[in-house]
Parts: structure tokens; C-alpha cells; sequence
């Protein structure tokens, strides 16, 4: 199989799958693009390339478009790299590293608003409402992405001496006051019985642990929870309009926004640095954290940002390494 081959076979791939024409036709042109580069500049085709030449690439880019962009174009060479290496084309994604450290760079960003902890404590402190206290303060302990937060289910979650309708997953057997977060959901497709809004983006599942605080917000939140309407049994329901159907990433952000403009945080037509939105609260979580452990595996492993060899690692020394390491660090957030 040629690269050019490879290109158009990933191609007629992603159309099997349901891409629409014009997805497909952007992913042509983008491979195609980085085709030209790496055959230019290093002589090589998209399946002889490494870290280094796929850093150089999002190095070009940045001299000619927009970070956004840059963005769109790394995730679907991402998307095309983990193909490859799926069907043997490669030993590894080479984009897998290169995306983790534009994560990184995206998470401190200098220009982002800088809330301190004790203003973010009174922020927390002027949520009253039990649902959107626990939506926050869940964001804020734990660093998922919203639509991460919409896909929890009940038995996602292992609060000891609590009983739920769900027994949790057998992953948090023997991990008390934990939260566990798939890899597995993607937007669009069946997963746990039910077609999903929004997808988890990170790279392998990952157990989080639950201290006191987001505890003691959990149970307050169950104990008020709507019966649900789907069977998957969801941890977050709306209690107003949708009664009892799972979250979406829209609600949440809804949710966030209201709040964050009461606090003078958020304005219309504002940037992402400007304004608190669900993702800020994942910046919050991992620059302080990023900040007083010191480990950055650690951190990685918390957000999902971690392969199979470095998330192997410290799952097998899970109970010792991160959750208390996650316990002597976490900050409080409510009085």
C-alpha cells in the first residue's frame, strides 16, 4: 500500500463510516497538504514520518493560520495517525505527543483569565442550586470536559456507604470514593444502551478519586436526583426543562455561563481567555495541580492525556501514587 494510497484508503474509510462528503473532502485536503510538506522538507510519506516531522508541520502552520485551525488540523491528522496504526500502517501515532503538548500549551496560556482560589471558592459559594453546585464543583475537583461529565452514569461512581439503583463498574471495585471515566463514548454512537451527545476525548479510561468535599456534593445531589428517563441510569439530569434526561454539553455550558456572568466572568462575544466556560474550570484543575504536585505524569493521568505505557504505570499504583498524592493536593472550593 502507498501513501497516497493509505490517504485515499483512510478516506473511503471515514465515508464507510458515515462522514458526509464534505468531511471527507476536508480530510483530503489536509492530508494532502501535509503530504506535500513532509515530502518536501524531509523526503519522506505520511507513513515514514516521526514526532519531530509532525511537530514541524504544526510549527508551519502556526506561521500562516490561526490556533484554532492549527487545532482542527492536528486532530484530524491525529484521527489519521491512529488509523494507521490501528491497521499496522504504523508502529505509533506520531501526532499523539504532539497533541498532548498543544494540550499543555492551551492550558497555560498566560492570556487566560487568572481567578484565584479564593475567589473561585466565592464563586462556588453563590451556587445555591444542588444540581449546577454539583455540575461545577465536579468540573473544578476532578479536570473532565463537559460532554465527559454529560456521559457519567450512576455506576460511574463508587461513594462509599452510599447504595445507588446502579452497583458501580467493576474498575471501582475496591476503590472507594472514586470516579471513573470511559474512553468509550463517542458523539452519535450507541454506548451503554443509549446513543450518546457528546464524546470522551480521552486517550485510555481513567479512575479519579472523589475526596470529602465533591463527596459530600454528590450525595446531596443524589439524594434530590430525578428519576431518570433513560435506563443507562445518568449521574446528571436536567431538573427543569427535559426532567430527568441526560445532560448535554449545551446545558452544562448554559449552566457555567449563567453563573460565570453573575460573577462579572463572562461577556458576550467574549474570548476564550475572557470568559469562564466549562473548559476553564479543566485550566483551573490542572495549573494548580501542575503546580503543587510537581509530578506532571500525575496530572496527565488525571486529565487522560497519557498513553498505554505512562497510564499503565501508574494505574498499577494507584491506591499509593495518585490517589494520595490527589488527596494532600486538592483544593477546597466550598466553605
Amino acid at each position: 500500500m502507498s501513501s497516497q494510497s493509505a490517504v485515499e484508503y483512510f478516506i473511503e474509510d471515514i465515508e464507510y463510516h458515515g462522514r458526509n462528503e464534505r468531511t471527507a473532502e476536508f480530510y483530503r485536503r489536509v492530508l494532502t497538504e501535509f503530504e506535500s510538506f513532509v515530502d518536501e522538507e524531509f523526503g519522506k510519506s505520511p507513513t515514514e514520518v516521526d514526532y519531530r516531522d509532525c511537530m514541524a508541520y504544526v510549527h508551519e502552520l502556526r506561521s500562516t493560520k490561526g490556533e484554532s485551525t492549527v487545532a482542527t488540523y492536528a486532530s484530524y491528522l491525529n484521527r489519521f495517525y491512529t488509523y494507521l496504526e490501528s491497521v499496522g500502517r504504523h508502529d505509533e501515532n506520531p501526532m499523539s505527543l504532539v497533541i498532548e503538548e498543544m494540550d499543555e500549551s492551551i492550558d497555560t496560556d498566560p492570556q487566560r483569565r487568572d481567578v484565584s482560589l479564593p475567589e473561585m471558592q466565592e464563586f462556588v459559594a453563590g451556587i445555591r442550586h444542588p444540581l449546577h453546585r454539583a455540575i461545577v464543583v465536579t468540573l473544578l475537583k476532578t479536570g473532565i470536559r463537559s460532554g465527559e461529565l454529560c456521559n457519567l452514569d450512576l455506576r460511574d461512581v463508587n461513594l462509599s456507604g452510599v447504595e445507588t439503583a446502579r452497583e458501580p463498574r467493576p474498575a471501582l471495585s475496591g476503590r472507594p470514593d472514586s470516579l471513573y471515566v470511559p474512553a468509550d463514548h463517542s458523539y452519535g454512537e450507541r454506548s451503554g444502551g443509549e446513543v450518546r451527545t457528546a464524546s470522551n476525548k480521552r486517550k485510555r479510561s481513567t479512575t479519579i478519586p472523589i475526596d470529602d468535599e465533591l463527596r459530600r456534593i454528590l450525595v446531596q445531589w443524589l439524594a434530590i436526583r430525578p428519576d431518570p428517563v433513560s435506563e443507562t441510569e445518568p449521574l446528571f439530569m436536567g431538573t427543569v426543562e427535559s426532567w430527568g434526561d441526560r445532560l448535554t454539553p449545551n446545558v452544562v455550558h448554559h449552566i457555567v455561563e449563567g453563573h460565570a456572568r453573575d460573577a462579572g466572568w463572562y461577556r458576550t462575544g467574549g474570548s476564550a481567555e475572557e470568559n469562564v466556560t466549562p473548559h476553564y474550570f479543566r485550566h483551573f484543575f490542572t495549573t494548580y495541580l501542575r503546580d503543587s504536585i510537581g509530578d506532571r505524569g500525575i496530572v496527565k493521568y488525571l486529565r487522560g492525556d497519557v498513553g498505554d505505557d505512562v497510564i499503565d504505570t501508574y494505574t498499577h499504583d494507584w491506591g499509593n501514587r495518585i490517589r494520595e498524592t490527589y488527596l494532600d493536593h486538592i483544593y477546597t472550593v466550598t466553605a
